[in-house]
């Protein structure tokens, strides 16, 4: 396998045992056996086919804020999108955007260029490519409100376009959610507007931001989806759990909807109070909290 990722990629870009908690927002994580920097979609058409066919694990690595990697690692490969796969362009009102590229870059483009539209994505830390992936969103503004097209590479190493009907974006969810894509790029339509106006919305929801969230503390943002008819938050905090901790990892006094690490929480840590705040919640209300972090490897 290693002989075949050097016919695709040069040495330095194959890392092997990196810590993840250094490409983690929560700041958790074990190694992981292998990591690829990715720069080019021609390299992830090279090796997706050649994984898929060994049935080797990969996983598909943007800025990590969506993800809680194990204490034990991950004995997979890990493809950062990285470089090159960063990429933003723009043309007249469209913003075209690689996959690894940071949402929030992507929404200071389009207010550089007095686009109008993004300004909701200018807190959320994740890439673009994992924000289309969820639909992410906030205060009113999701991803399906803006994106045009997508374009993503099949487990065949094919590639194909997806307009916004076709991804079927829902809730925290698209049809990429459920179906083996890999997104490659974004293109995203827009409108002009005044940046004066731009800037303000995106310092109000910054201002938000810091008196509502935990930013001072590693997270993941949101910990659970919202469930239909409820606030997540509001049901950990009347299930009497805010501030429920175990280790380093606690629910946030300042949002029940956080779990966040002290500094000193485990993998596990976090896992553990994840799955005591269901638990509990369950028990009390007859709902069932979903998360909307990834697990990833050996907890």
């Amino acid at each position: 396998m290693y002989e075949y990722i050097k016919t695709v990629l040069p040495e330095e870009r194959i890392l092997f045992r990196r810590q993840m908690k250094d490409y983690t927002t929560f700041r958790v994580g074990g190694e992981a056996a292998c990591m690829l920097l990715i720069h080019r979609e021609e390299e992830l058409a090279a090796l997706i086919p050649y994984f898929n066919r060994i049935e080797q694990d990969y996983f598909i690595l943007g800025n990590g804020s969506n993800l809680l990697v194990g204490d034990k690692g991950y004995r997979g490969i890990v493809l950062k999108l990285d470089g090159p796969m960063e990429q933003i362009t723009v043309e007249r009102t469209r913003i075209t955007a690689k996959a690894g590229a940071l949402l929030s870059q992507v929404a200071m483009e389009a207010k550089k260029h007095g686009l109008t539209g993004l300004e909701f994505a200018s807190g959320i830390p994740g890439s673009i490519g994992g924000g289309v992936v969820m639909n992410a969103g906030a205060y009113g503004g999701e991803m399906k409100q803006v994106v045009e097209s997508v374009t993503v590479l099949n487990r065949e190493g094919e590639t194909a376009t997806l307009d916004n009907e076709t991804m079927e974006f829902g809730y925290r969810s698209s049809i990429i959610r459920n179906r083996p894509f890999i997104v490659l790029e974004i293109t995203l339509r827009l409108a002009e507007g005044s940046r004066d106006e731009i800037a303000a919305r995106m310092e109000e929801l910054a201002a938000l931001r810091r008196s509502k969230q935990p930013l001072e503390y590693p997270s993941a943002g949101s910990t659970f989806k919202r469930p239909e008819g409820h606030y997540a938050g509001k049901l950990i905090m009347e299930a009497g759990l805010r501030g429920y901790h175990i280790g380093g990892a606690q629910v946030s006094d300042k949002h029940c909807g956080f779990v966040i690490n002290r500094g000193y929480a485990t993998a596990a840590d976090i896992r553990e109070v994840i799955e005591e705040v269901q638990e509990r919640v369950k028990e009390k209300f007859h709902v069932l909290l979903e998360p909307e972090i990834i697990f990833l490897g050996d907890f």
